[in-house]
């Protein structure tokens, strides 16, 4: 079952209703509070905007609304300290546990999150994360509500990112990539328990947007999902220009002075910087240094964006070879003028 929107934000909000009236449907209108995670991004709306994590976004409206709360992200580079990635995301995922026993599980409704961090950075959870947030949603009946946004329709080399991590969801909010944005459209993607508990016992459910499945945006969207399957481009993203993307980024800059980490996988990466490799010390000044990058890779003629102290990068599905071999030359000119700008080398 699907709720066609025209943006990821209307998704995200969309999730909040339709998550809260499926509890009052199934007897348990006090399962109301969702729970996101900090610096996870979900859309620019009031409701989407409270899922997401970023403080600054809530510095601009008294946000989060009521009924949101947030729980760490699992960012090993950054706050991993001592541990294992696997012994960090085994403690992140022990956050939700924590955060649902306080809250009450019978308060819980929904924890929403992005397979992978998008707008936070391409931030990579540790393998042993996800496996055991869904052991926690599934033990307390909280809803697994994923962000796919960013990460659907092939980033990842697989249809879906929540594929690649090997988790089954309850909702997923879509959008970009459905049409490759070349006109808005978006949905919120219910399992069949929601679907068939809305439509067969919730009658009729008050929402819709004027433009919601619009002739227009459904055939782009269609045309769109043709040339993706048609001409195979999740699978060459999965086993040929994926994994050499991949493969060229740690080629080129695991050894690079001011790199201190590199994640990714298909066609979505991020090269982390940092002061001290070995003790992951980050910049104080990091977003700077990140924006410099980023402004000296558009002289050079490649679109690269800065979060924090990350360089990130999601080219488009149909990039070939050559043009990885571009991107990665003109990102690793803009990385070395970087590093000289500020005396890294």
């Amino acid at each position: 079952h699907v709720i066609y929107t025209n943006s990821g934000s209307e998704s995200n909000e969309l999730l909040i209703r339709c998550v809260r009236r499926y509890w009052d449907v199934m007897g348990k209108p006090e399962k109301k509070i969702f729970i996101g995670r900090h610096n996870g991004y979900h859309g620019s709306t009031v409701g989407s905007a409270s899922l997401g994590g970023m403080k600054f976004m809530h510095e601009m409206g008294d946000l989060p609304i009521p009924g949101v709360e947030h729980i760490g992200e699992p960012y090993w580079f950054a706050h991993g300290g001592g541990l294992s990635p696997e012994a960090f995301g085994r403690q992140c995922a022990q956050e939700l546990e924590d955060k649902i026993l306080a809250l009450g599980a019978d308060k819980v409704a929904a924890f929403v999150a992005e397979p992978f961090q998008g707008a936070g950075g391409m931030i990579f959870p540790p393998d042993s994360y996800w496996p055991e947030i869904q052991r926690i949603c599934r033990q307390y009946d909280v809803l697994l509500c994923a962000d796919e946004v960013i990460g659907g329709f092939g980033r990842t080399g697989e249809w879906f990112s929540h594929q690649h991590f090997n988790f089954q969801p309850d909702t997923l909010s879509i959008a970009k990539g459905l049409t490759s944005g070349y006109i808005p459209m978006g949905g919120l993607v219910l399992s069949r328990r929601i679907g068939e508990t809305l439509v067969e016992q919730g009658g009729v459910f008050a929402h819709g947007l004027t433009y919601s499945g619009h002739p227009v945006a459904a055939a782009v969207a269609l045309a769109n999902l043709g040339v993706l399957q048609d001409e195979g481009l999740v699978e060459r993203a999965r086993t040929d220009t994926g994994p050499y993307l991949q493969a060229c980024l740690r080629e080129v800059f695991g050894k690079h002075p001011l790199v201190g980490e590199i994640q990714g996988v298909g066609l979505v990466a991020a090269l982390q910087f940092c002061r001290d490799k070995t003790t992951r010390q980050r910049f104080s000044d990091e977003t700077d240094i990140s924006w410099r990058c980023r402004s000296i890779g558009f002289d050079e003629g490649v679109i690269i964006r800065s979060t924090l102290g990350r360089m990130i990068m999601a080219p488009a599905l149909v990039i070939s070879r050559s043009e990885i071999d571009e991107l990665i030359d003109k990102t690793r000119i803009a990385v070395d003028r970087t590093a000289e700008e500020i005396g890294a080398r």
